[in-house]
C-alpha cells in the first residue's frame, strides 16, 4: 500500500511516498481503508520533531482520517468490517490503510461525507472540550476567537454560537473575516489593520471578552489578555504563529482572570468517556444542521508534502482535506 512517509525531520517538502507492508490489527484494534485525511497544525510540528509526541522514524503523519473498516482485531465485537468510521489516530494516516485502536474510533453519522468526517474530530473536538469543560462557556458571554478562520478557530465561531455566545472573530484579512460572517460571527477584528486590544473593548462596551480562544499565540496573546473581562478565561490552544509568548503575571490578578491550558489529545486518553460523551453531542449537532463544517481544499494522497506546507504557510481557511 502507499503512504506519505517522514523518513527524516524536517519541513514537508522532506516527505515521501512509499509502498510500505499491509498492516494487521492486533488485539483490540481494526484496520481502516482510509477514504480521506484531516490536515491539522500538528501534522506540521511533528515532521519537524517539534511536537508533545515523537514518533520514531519512519512515520507516516496524519492524526485523523475517515474510511471504512476493512480487519478488525481480536476481542472487537462492536464495529464491524464494512462499516464506515472517523479514526484518531495521532499519526499514520497518511496511507491507504492505517490501524487504530477501538478507543480511537467512532462510528461516522449517517450520510456524513468522507472528508467531512475527516476533518471533523480534532477541530471540533478540541474546541468543544475547550469551551465546554475548559472554558465552561455560559450562554450570553462573549466568545473571542483569534485565528478565526483556521481549522480549530472557525469550529470555535461555530461552537460559540451554538452554546449561545455572542462571538467576535479576529483574524488577519478580510476575506477571513467574511467567512467567519458566514460562519455566525456577529462581530470581527482584522488584527492586520486594527489595534485588537482597543477594538475589543470597543465591541464590549468596554467589559472585555468573557472567554479567549487563542490557537495563535506570538505577538497576538499579550493585546488580547488586556482585553479579557473581570472573571475571564484565556484558553491556551496553540502557537500557530510561531513564537510562545510570555504573559506578564500582573495582568491575571488584576482582572482576576484564568489562563487554562487545553490539550486534548492528553483529554482524551485521561478521560475517554468523557471524550466519547462530547463526540456524540458533537455528531448529533452535525446530524441536526447546527454545525457546517467547511472544507476550503482537497488534495490527493500523493500530495500530502503541499497539503501541510499549505498549512504552515497559513493559507487554510477551515479545513484540508487529502483525499485517498
Amino acid at each position: 500500500m502507499k503512504a506519505v512517509l517522514c523518513v527524516e525531520h524536517g519541513g514537508p517538502e522532506k516527505l515521501v511516498v512509499a509502498d510500505i507492508a499491509l498492516p494487521e490489527p492486533g488485539r483490540g484494534q481494526v484496520r481502516i481503508s482510509v477514504k480521506a485525511v484531516g490536515v491539522n497544525f500538528p501534522d506540521t510540528l511533528i515532521i519537524q520533531n517539534l511536537y508533545q509526541f515523537k514518533p520514531a522514524l519512519p512515520f507516516s503523519p496524519g492524526g485523523e482520517c475517515a474510511g471504512i473498516v476493512s480487519a478488525i482485531g481480536e476481542g472487537i465485537t462492536d464495529v464491524a468490517v464494512g462499516e464506515q468510521v472517523i479514526a484518531m489516530t495521532g499519526h499514520g494516516a497518511m496511507a491507504e490503510e492505517v490501524i487504530a485502536n477501538r478507543g480511537q474510533v467512532v462510528k461516522m453519522a449517517p450520510g456524513m461525507p468522507f472528508d467531512i468526517a475527516a476533518g471533523f474530530t480534532m477541530t471540533y473536538g478540541t474546541s468543544h472540550h475547550a469551551l465546554k469543560q475548559r472554558a465552561n462557556l455560559q450562554p450570553g458571554e462573549t466568545l473571542l476567537v483569534l485565528g478565526a478562520a483556521g481549522g480549530v478557530g472557525l469550529t470555535a465561531v461555530e461552537l460559540g454560537k451554538v452554546m449561545g455566545a455572542r462571538v467576535i472573530a479576529a483574524a488577519s484579512s478580510d476575506e477571513k473575516l467574511e467567512l467567519c460572517r458566514q460562519m455566525g460571527a456577529d462581530e470581527v477584528i482584522n488584527y492586520a489593520t486594527e489595534d485588537l486590544k482597543d477594538r475589543i473593548k470597543q465591541l464590549t462596551g468596554g467589559k472585555g471578552a468573557d472567554v479567549i480562544y487563542d490557537p495563535v499565540g506570538d505577538r497576538f496573546a499579550e493585546p488580547a489578555f488586556r482585553g479579557i473581562a473581570w472573571n475571564g478565561r484565556y484558553l491556551v490552544i496553540g502557537f500557530a504563529a510561531g513564537a510562545i509568548p510570555a504573559l506578564p503575571l500582573n495582568l491575571p490578578l488584576i482582572k482576576g482572570a484564568s489562563i487554562v491550558g487545553v490539550f486534548w489529545g492528553a483529554f482524551t486518553q485521561a478521560e475517554p468517556a468523557l471524550h466519547r460523551e462530547n463526540m456524540e453531542e458533537l455528531l448529533r449537532w452535525y446530524a441536526d444542521g447546527k454545525l457546517k463544517p467547511h472544507v476550503s481544499r482537497h488534495f490527493p494522497l500523493a500530495e500530502g508534502a503541499e497539503a501541510i506546507r499549505w498549512m504552515m504557510d497559513r493559507k487554510a481557511l477551515g479545513k484540508i482535506v487529502l483525499t485517498v
